[in-house]
């Protein structure tokens, strides 16, 4: 990805307060694609992360008159998107309530009571694609918050900063949590894997 001049411009923070076009384009197309793969990383659908990322952008536009410039403006963008992403989590967390759990069953046992789909084990397992399906998997049983940090860390690449201010954490909060999902994956992987 390669960063707009625009971004770079001193007077950045008036610029985006002034909801001057060009800025805001430039910010959304700089930061869309990482928004949306945040999205999915943290557990999200395509189209629930599209939706996250769309709201993300437009929260963004609207309250851009109240952006001081005291933080870099994808840490702002990733504040937004934290908040954006509890909402969302809160009305899919109404509908899975909703599910069926014979729906649940019937999608992973056949009439039998046998797997559909039966646990794969390392050697079944050929490409870093299905490797990353492995670990999406895994990343499910990760609480949301500690799952958003390994997101933003690992896959986004931010700084400790930038997730402890998206976050609203301390670098000790942040270490315990980088900790215990990293400890939760090899624990899951490892289980997959036996």
């Amino acid at each position: 990805m390669t960063s707009s001049p625009l971004l770079h411009d001193p007077n950045l923070a008036v610029r985006i307060r002034d909801r001057d076009p060009q800025v805001l384009t430039a910010v959304v197309d700089a930061y869309m694609n990482q928004i949306l793969r945040a999205a999915r990383g943290a557990g999200l659908n395509q189209q629930q992360a599209e939706e996250v990322t769309q709201n993300t952008f437009t929260t963004f536009i609207e309250t851009a008159p109240r952006f001081e410039g005291r933080s870099h403006v994808r840490t702002w963008i990733f504040g937004i998107f934290y908040r954006k992403i509890q909402e969302a989590r809160r009305g899919f967390a109404k509908d899975r309530r909703i599910d069926d759990i014979d729906e649940v069953f019937e999608s992973r046992f056949d009439q039998s009571g046998s797997w559909s789909r039966p646990p794969r084990g390392p050697e079944d397992i050929l490409s870093s694609k299905e490797v990353r399906l492995e670990i999406d998997d895994c990343l499910e049983t990760v609480p949301d918050r500690q799952r958003l940090a390994f997101v933003l860390r690992e896959v986004e690449g931010l700084s400790t900063k930038e997730i402890c201010k998206t976050l609203e954490v301390s670098d000790t909060n942040l270490g315990v949590m980088m900790f215990r999902v990293r400890n939760r994956l090899r624990d899951c992987l490892e289980s997959k894997w036996q």
